[in-house]
């Protein structure tokens, strides 16, 4: 073969590759369709297997011919194909009294189990690809339920009957305004205001920056514990969600448990945005809140927190001071709420992370210079689409209803936007490659970065239903750090695990304990016993002896003057 032409082959095939990527990303960026193709191969080259499995499609049927066929006549049967305890979309006594309705639920119910007992048993399908596969099925199988559909939703067409049409109405109002915002509306968005209802522990902005504001709580006690508590919020959300009302308030019960309260509010960013990196957020968000802590309180030190994406940052933070010798002069103790530090499993988001997949993410991010928060609320929402999609689509414009206020869920739809460079990176360097684990292979402004360096007192919690942070993944830090460290596990998720207030009806509890080193997350678990209630009270005695003297509380400084009244400014930007 001659030099030209094996040019020309090369040309070729690099034309070929790209035009591969092209099509993937234009219509397949989460190989959704490569998977199904392999899967159909894998089955037709096992035909036995194959005529075993749609064997037992016919069995199934004909239980669910013999059952329809019984309650047709009126006799007694019992449902062959019973739905899950937890799924309440067939609760309504209408889809077990009618034989017509209980046919239908019947019929849908065995053929989605039918489907995805066949996934999980395709020969020669690699986990990775049989857990994309399965998550896009039951996107599938729950878009298709019975349950969404007007005309094949007994009670809504029973409701539009009795209210004479108007729950029909309602939901059509509901739906356009719902695609006016360009989401599904989980709570009564006109229940909440942030600064009246919400986020209403008093305080000042003592610091606005392009990044962030900081705001400093109102002390409630006569004096205050010198070393203050500096809360870095995830910038994938707004801060409130640790300040919802009196009653559930992170911040609140610090406040009145003695301590001076810093948090950040992260500034809402757009195109403009589209150039401030991880590392700005290291050194212009945490190191910044952490000094203007340090200068109003007059504490050399102070007991840092962080929660989701702002406990990687703290982390991470850790590292960076620890590698310049300056951790220990600055930190008394870290908190981490439920905080990835390592990546090798992220969780139910994993399906989306391959490099087609990661790709169209960040064209998709190129084009606005910023990733929409309610892109990435709907990507999370669909992790738990029965419960947090299409339960909402049923009430909303289905049944015409006004979904009951709740103030976590309000939150939760006050997206945030963040930066292109910065979530590329994220994405990328820490999800995709999962180098935050690597000693010295990041890179972080200015310092290379290594986990095991951390060694400040760590008080570490996770929840037990965390499908964002998987708890034995958080666990994994304890693995990595030469710092003590104490690990909570609480009952609950992601959000209510961590906003658990001390309260006499509380139905939650946690496991607690110092870690030793090299123990398993599961043999410390059952070296424990079950605690009831919350977690806050106990965080707040391993706090204070870390947290000095008392002192006389100082809301601001002459430096860092009090510039508006908290909530602040950046947590109202749409």
């Amino acid at each position: 073969m001659t030099l030209s032409q094996s040019s020309f082959l090369a040309e070729q095939q690099a034309r070929y590759t790209k035009m591969q990527h092209e099509l993937r990303q234009a219509f397949d960026p989460f190989g959704l369709m490569q998977t199904t193709f392999d899967a159909q191969r894998a089955w037709l080259s096992h035909p036995d297997q194959l005529a075993a499995t749609l064997g037992d499609w016919g069995n199934d049927y004909l239980r669910w011919c013999n059952a329809a066929a019984s309650r047709a006549t009126g006799l007694s049967e019992n449902d062959p194909f019973v739905p899950n305890p937890e799924d309440t979309r067939f609760a309504d006594a209408i889809w077990r009294d009618s034989p017509y309705w209980d046919m239908v639920k019947e019929w849908y119910l065995f053929n989605t189990r039918w489907l995805q007992d066949a996934l999980y048993a395709t020969p020669e399908l690699n986990e990775h690809d049989r857990a994309r596969a399965a998550f896009w099925l039951r996107q599938y199988l729950n878009a298709i339920a019975p349950t969404n559909y007007f005309f094949l939703n007994p009670v809504a067409m029973a409701k539009a009957l009795a209210t004479r049409g108007d729950s029909v109405y309602q939901g059509f109002l509901n739906f356009a305004r719902d695609t006016a915002r360009g989401d599904i509306a989980m709570t009564d968005m006109s229940a909440f205001k942030v600064g009246e209802n919400l986020g209403t522990t008093p305080g000042s902005v003592v610091y606005r920056g392009e990044l962030l504001e900081v705001i400093h709580y109102e002390a409630t006690t006569p004096t205050v514990h010198q070393v203050p508590i500096v809360i870095v919020s995830p910038w994938i959300n707004k801060f409130y969600v640790l300040d919802l009302d009196a009653r559930k308030s992170m911040v609140k019960f610090l406040v009145d448990q003695g301590f001076s309260v810093f948090i950040t509010s992260w500034k809402n960013p757009g195109t403009e945005a589209r150039d401030v990196a991880f590392d700005d957020y290291l050194t212009e968000g945490v190191a910044r809140i952490v000094d203007v802590a340090r200068e109003i309180s007059g504490s050399e030190q102070v007991n840092l927190v962080g929660y989701c994406i702002g406990g990687t940052l703290v982390a991470t933070y850790l590292a960076w001071l620890a590698r310049q010798g300056q951790e220990q002069q600055r930190i008394a103790s870290a908190t981490l709420l439920t905080s990835l530090t390592d990546f090798s499993w992220p969780g139910d988001i994993e399906v989306f992370l391959d490099e087609e997949g990661l790709a169209f993410v960040e064209n998709t991010i190129h084009r606005k210079g910023y990733l929409d928060g309610k892109e990435m609320a709907a990507s999370f929402r669909m992790l738990r689409a029965n419960s947090l999609v299409w339960n909402y689509w049923v009430g909303n414009y289905l049944l015409g209803e006004t979904p009951m206020p709740f103030d976590v869920l309000y939150w939760n739809m006050d997206a945030t936007r963040m930066p292109e460079r910065m979530h590329c990176y994220y994405l990328r360097e820490f999800y995709f490659h999962n180098r935050l684990i690597q000693p010295d292979v990041l890179t972080i402004a200015g310092q290379p970065i290594d986990l095991g360096r951390i060694g400040s007192p760590l008080f570490m919690v996770s929840t037990e239903e965390d499908h964002i942070a998987p708890w034995k993944q958080t666990w994994k830090l304890t693995e990595r750090v030469s710092a003590p460290v104490t690990f909570t596990l609480s009952t609950s998720g992601h959000i209510l695990g961590i906003v658990n207030p001390p309260r006499p009806d509380s139905k939650r509890s946690y496991w607690q304990g110092p870690v030793q080193q090299g123990e398993v997350d599961e043999a410390w678990k059952a070296g424990l016993s079950k605690q009831p209630g919350s977690w806050w009270p106990s965080w707040v005695e391993w706090l204070r002896p870390r947290a000095g003297e008392q002192v006389k509380p100082k809301i601001a400084s002459r430096k860092h003057p009090a510039l508006d009244a908290a909530p602040g400014l950046y947590v109202l930007e749409p």
